[in-house]
C-alpha cells in the first residue's frame, strides 16, 4: 500500500487575538480556517470548524488575554474539537501562557496552576505548545510532551540597539530571578553592565512589592529594564524610580507581554520612563496605548517557529541554541 497523501499545515484562531492569528497565518503563505464560534445563552462556548481538518498539522493560535479563564476555555475547546474531527497532530501556539505565574508553591494550600493548566491542554488533546517568554522555564516540563519556548529578545533587543546603541547602556533585572534573562540582553548589547533591583514581596497582596534598592553601577547609563510582563506596571515602576535614584541617565522598559491591567497606563504614563517596549502577543486595546509605548510584531517569530515545526526543523537554532 502506497501512501500518496502530503503533510497539510492548517491554522487556526480563537477570538481573543485574530490580528495576530491573520498576521502569523499571512507570513505562511496561508489563511486562518473559518471558523463558527458563538456563545449560548449561559455563556457556553461553541466551536465548529467549517472545513475538514482530518489528516492535518493543526495549530491553534490564542492569546490568553482578559477575560482569560473564557478565551482559556475557548483553547481548549478548540483543541478537543479538533481531535475529534481526526487532525493528525495539534499544536497550542499560546503566546502568553494564563496562569504563568502559579509555577510554584509560596505556601500552604496554593495551586499550582500553571501545572493544571499544562494537563488541561494534554487531556484536550494537544500534542505540542508553543508560548512566548513563559514565566518560568520548569513550565516547560509540566506538559507531557515537547514545549518550543520561543524568546521576543531577539526583536526587543533589536529595536533598543536600533535606537540606544551609540548611548553606554546598562542592563537591569526587575529581581533577582530573571539575571539569566538579563545576561542574555547583556550579551545581545555588547556586553553591557548588569545591575538587579532588590525587591520585598508581599506574601498576603498580589502584584505588591514593598522595597526596592539597586544592586550594581548604573550611574550615567541608559538602563534597559527587562521583564516578561508587565501588569498592573507597580514593580517596573518603582524598578524605575529606584534606577532614576541611583543616578541613571534614563530608563527604557522592554518586556514581551503588555497586560496592562488597573491603572498600568496612567503609571507607565507618569513614571521616570523614556520609552515602554512591548511585543503583541496580547490585543492592546486603544485605552491601553500612550506616547512612549512602542508595540512590535511578535507574528515573524510565531511565523517561523510554526515552519520549523511543520518541516521537522530546528526550533533552537533560531535563538543560538538556546532553549
Amino acid at each position: 500500500m502506497k501512501r500518496t497523501t502530503k503533510k497539510k499545515l492548517m491554522v487556526f484562531s480563537g477570538r481573543a487575538h485574530p490580528e495576530l492569528a491573520e498576521e502569523v497565518a499571512g507570513l505562511l503563505g496561508t489563511g486562518l480556517v473559518p471558523t463558527s464560534a458563538y456563545q449560548f445563552a449561559n455563556s457556553e462556548t461553541y466551536i465548529r470548524y467549517e472545513e475538514s481538518v482530518r489528516g492535518c498539522d493543526a495549530f491553534v493560535l490564542q492569546s490568553h488575554t482578559a477575560p482569560i479563564n473564557e478565551w482559556i476555555m475557548e483553547h481548549l475547546i478548540m483543541v478537543d474539537a479538533l481531535k475529534r474531527a481526526s487532525a493528525k497532530r495539534i499544536t497550542v501556539v499560546a503566546p502568553f501562557y494564563g496562569y504563568a505565574r502559579q509555577d510554584k508553591k509560596h505556601r500552604g494550600r496554593e495551586p499550582i496552576s500553571a501545572r493544571l493548566m499544562a494537563d488541561l491542554f494534554k487531556t484536550a488533546g494537544a500534542d505540542r505548545l508553543i508560548c512566548v517568554d513563559l514565566h518560568a522555564d520548569q513550565i516547560q516540563g509540566f506538559f507531557d510532551g515537547p514545549v518550543d519556548h520561543l524568546m521576543a529578545l531577539p526583536i526587543l533587543a533589536d529595536h533598543v540597539r536600533e535606537r540606544y546603541g551609540d548611548r553606554q547602556l546598562a542592563v537591569v533585572s526587575p529581581d533577582a530571578g530573571r539575571i539569566k534573562v538579563a545576561e542574555r540582553w547583556s550579551a545581545s548589547l555588547g556586553g553591557a553592565p548588569l545591575a538587579f533591583i532588590h525587591k520585598t514581596r508581599r506574601t498576603d497582596r498580589p502584584n505588591e512589592t514593598v522595597a526596592n534598592r539597586v544592586v550594581g553601577d548604573v550611574s550615567g547609563r541608559i538602563c534597559v529594564l527587562v521583564d516578561d510582563m508587565i501588569d498592573t506596571g507597580g514593580t517596573i515602576v518603582k524598578a524605575a524610580e529606584a534606577i532614576m535614584a541611583d543616578g541613571a541617565a534614563g530608563v527604557i522598559v522592554a518586556a514581551t507581554h503588555p497586560i496592562l491591567s488597573g491603572e498600568a497606563v496612567d503609571r507607565l504614563k507618569n513614571a521616570p520612563i523614556a520609552e515602554v517596549v512591548v511585543t503583541n502577543t496580547l490585543p492592546l486595546t486603544d485605552d491601553k496605548v500612550f506616547g512612549s509605548l512602542s508595540t512590535l510584531s511578535i507574528a515573524p517569530l510565531l511565523a517561523r517557529a510554526i515552519r520549523e515545526v511543520f518541516e521537522d526543523g530546528s526550533v533552537t537554532s533560531m535563538f543560538d541554541g538556546h532553549a
